[in-house]
């Protein structure tokens, strides 16, 4: 697979970070003691060093990451599944989204984790692994992430969702919050890191070569998802349930490539350590 680009730049960061905390572009000025000019020029895109460095602490972002960030310095290793793994990255509108397959090597059971845009590639590789659909978990249920759930549905799979995110007629069945699901050795748990959307979900799988976590727009490499309404308990979902998993937990996020909680802890500037 082509190596997916970064979801959010520095920009991207610097204004989810800003609406979710409601400030206005004169009051983060003022808190920054920088003049509000400079930080319009970084918003529209400008590396001014200093005035990144000085946005960061009242944005509550780590300065060294945000700025390697506007840098472009760092990108996440990819880990690597030996079996049992694929992910999917399709176009929807002007972005891509990504959806993922996991399955027990041993019994052929697979689950999916969203649909994408286009669930084409997802189904050869369920034909061509001989594997049995079971279910299809849903993190969230906005449009892009659900865009091609009806075609997936046809293979009879169950489709799960939190009792709090909106459904609609999607037809799917509803889990609590620590609910398990099973697949041969795999086990899957469900978290409730909510925020981004009602009943955002987090999956957390164990069985596979690592710990893995399907987070959804939860988190992202180097960011997050952005909530004008409720972003400080996705911050906080996000710092209690999702970096408090085992060190080695490798990321599925829905957007931009994989990365790990060891790395998002080191270079994603709303998690990195304060500097």
């Amino acid at each position: 697979m082509p190596r997916i680009p970064l979801e959010d730049n520095f920009t991207d960061v610097i204004g989810k970070a800003q609406r979710g905390l409601k400030l206005t572009d004169e009051a983060l000025a003022t808190t920054a003691n920088i003049p509000v000019a400079d930080l319009h020029a970084v918003q529209k895109g400008e590396i001014r060093e200093n005035t990144l460095l000085a946005l960061a602490r009242p944005l509550g972002l780590e300065r060294t990451a945000l700025l390697a960030l506007a840098r472009r310095e760092w990108y996440p290793e990819q880990p690597i599944f030996k079996r049992g793994f694929s992910m999917f990255n399709t176009a929807f509108e002007d972005m891509t989204v990504n959806s993922y397959l996991v399955w027990d090597v041993k019994t052929k059971l697979a689950a999916a984790f969203d649909t994408g845009a286009d669930s084409t590639a997802m189904l050869d590789t369920i034909s061509s692994e001989r594997l049995t659909l079971r279910n299809i978990f849903l993190t969230h249920t906005h449009p892009d992430h659900i865009a091609d759930i009806h075609r997936l549905a046809e293979t009879e799979a169950e489709i799960w969702a939190s009792e709090l995110e909106p459904l609609g007629r999607l037809g799917a069945k509803t889990f609590q919050e620590n609910a398990h699901f099973h697949l041969g050795e795999l086990s899957i748990k469900t978290l409730f890191t909510w925020g981004h959307s009602p009943g955002q979900t987090t999956y957390f799988i164990s069985g596979l070569s690592w710990p893995l976590a399907v987070v959804g727009d939860s988190l992202f490499a180097g960011s997050m998802g952005g909530s004008p309404t409720h972003f400080d308990m996705q911050l906080r979902n996000n710092q209690q349930k999702i970096l408090k998993l085992p060190a080695d937990t490798v990321l599925a996020c829905g957007h931009g490539p994989l990365t790990t909680l060891k790395q998002e802890k080191q270079h994603n500037p709303f998690f990195a350590r304060r500097s």
